[in-house]
């Protein structure tokens, strides 16, 4: 049997990185980072060991959003590329509580194969740490490295055929701390972009179910398998619509190919999302 979930491993590695980091150069983002990460993780692993409600983790993670209020760490301002930032205080405070569940979630919607979560959270991460550097946001980008990392680690041994799973607990815990790097970092408008593979396999999924629910309570999986082992997109009707479905369209695939045909997606996004960060400087 596959040990689940891997999050335990997940948000020790993170820790054990960030606290170095904030032994060096304590301040209130890395601080927030490892809270919100933190809280992140025990939600996850609730829902690990209890399968909770639909609506369970969104709101259990915008209310891991909280800490990054407390401390103050955000600027409430919102920066477009070619137009500058908008100053929006009150507003920015309720974007902020929404963040962290659409992150959260995201991340872990597309964990439905082997080695995606963690190989698109690596492809995305690295991506979003090259814009902080680019962006001359040099503290958070060093603090952003471990996500990256992490998630490169554990890709070694959950890539196909998986010898581990990151469970909610792992998958909620990169999820969120991905979504804090863009408050903290102030590259939001930069991290959506290179999340956008993601964030569509999300929209496609509630759109088609019309409701918040777990993918454990879906009656018609979006796939199924053929006599030679590869998956197809279900002809159901009751099958939700998600990105792995619409990728299986043209004709069935193995696993090991739907992964790498998200990888491209992903790092296409991450082309995207670093050009966008290049524009950021650069008003009309």
């Amino acid at each position: 049997m596959l040990p689940r979930p891997g999050g335990p491993s997940i948000l020790a590695g993170i820790l054990a990185s960030e606290l170095t980091l904030y032994a060096f150069f304590p301040s209130v983002e890395i601080l927030a980072i490892m809270i919100t990460t933190s809280i992140a993780f025990l939600v996850g692993l609730a829902d690990d060991r209890k399968v909770l409600g639909g609506w369970f983790k969104p709101l259990a993670l915008a209310g891991c959003a909280i800490p990054i209020i407390l401390l103050g760490a955000y600027v409430p301002h919102l920066g477009f590329p070619l137009f500058g930032s908008v100053n929006i205080p009150e507003l920015y405070l309720v974007l902020i509580i929404f963040i962290i569940p659409i992150t959260g979630n995201t991340i872990n919607s597309i964990d439905v194969l082997n080695g995606v979560a963690s190989g698109f959270m690596t492809i995305a991460s690295f991506a979003l740490t090259i814009s902080l550097f680019i962006v001359h946001n040099y503290d958070i980008a060093l603090a952003s490295l471990p996500l990256g990392f992490v998630s490169l680690a554990f890709y070694k041994y959950h890539k196909f055929p998986s010898k581990i799973f990151p469970g909610d607990s792992g998958a909620l815990t990169l999820g969120s701390m991905y979504g804090v790097i863009a408050v903290v970092g102030h590259v939001e408008i930069i991290a959506a972009i290179a999340l956008l593979p993601a964030v569509i396999n999300s929209f496609l999924f509630l759109s088609s179910v019309k409701r918040v629910i777990e993918h454990r309570q879906i009656k018609a999986n979006p796939v199924v398998h053929t006599e030679d082992f590869k998956l197809m997109a279900s002809t159901e009707k009751e099958a939700p619509i998600t990105l792995v479905r619409l990728i299986l369209a043209h004709g069935p695939m193995t696993e090991k190919e739907i992964g790498f045909t998200i990888f491209r997606l992903a790092l296409f996004s991450a082309a995207l999302a670093i050009i966008t960060s290049f524009m950021m400087g650069i008003k009309i």
